[in-house]
């Protein structure tokens, strides 16, 4: 697989929210913004990236057996860089995704990438796929908190872009709003591919 095919896997056929629905959690939780959204989605390309690099490196010392735990700690030494930077250069940013940031640790995008990726491949495929996969995460954070703002607040990164006769749709900005928006756009998504194959 060529490099630029390894970047597109994360954000085509192997997005991790369209394709995979994997990370969940976080992504139905603080999609309520568009700053929250890309905010998480820069924090992830980081952690994953730069586990990537370090699982890379240090794959061919890592034994077998104890290969989920030394990943474990490095994603969560990224982790807790990525938080305390956050916490010192945007707190505004790090309050709004409060205990969604050290649960990057346990995200499955980036255990997954360890385990199937970057403990296999070489330092810059695994850079190349780390960002791939970072940059479909945060396109997929982006549209999904995009998609519920505007509708749910009718402002696009706190600026009022509907007129003032539009009358939020108070669901979008709440737990439901979210489990709506992104079946649809996983719909949305799905009839676009098998589209593009017929």
């Amino acid at each position: 697989m060529n490099k630029l095919e390894i970047f597109k896997n994360g954000i085509g056929k192997e997005n991790p929210i369209f394709a995979q629905q994997v990370g969940m959690c976080a992504t139905l939780a603080i999609t309520t913004s568009l700053l929250n959204g890309f905010g998480m989605g820069i924090a992830v390309i980081a952690v994953l990236t730069g586990s990537n690099i370090v699982i890379s490196l240090l794959r061919k010392l890592i034994p077998d057996e104890v290969r989920i735990p030394a990943f474990v700690i490095i994603i969560a030494a990224f982790t807790t860089i990525i938080d305390l930077l956050m916490h010192a250069y945007t707190f505004p940013l790090y309050q709004a995704l409060g205990v969604f940031i050290p649960l990057i640790v346990v995200n499955c995008i980036i255990l997954a990438r360890a385990e199937s990726f970057a403990f296999k491949n070489g330092v810059v495929d695994s850079i190349i796929d780390g960002l791939g996969m970072g940059v479909g995460y945060t396109i997929a954070m982006v549209v999904l908190s995009s998609v519920r703002e505007i509708l749910g607040n009718g402002t696009i990164a706190g600026i009022n872009i509907l007129p003032e006769a539009y009358e939020p749709m108070m669901i979008m900005v709440q737990p439901p709003g979210s489990f709506i928006a992104l079946g649809l756009l996983i719909g949305l998504v799905n009839y676009l591919s098998r589209r593009k194959k017929a």
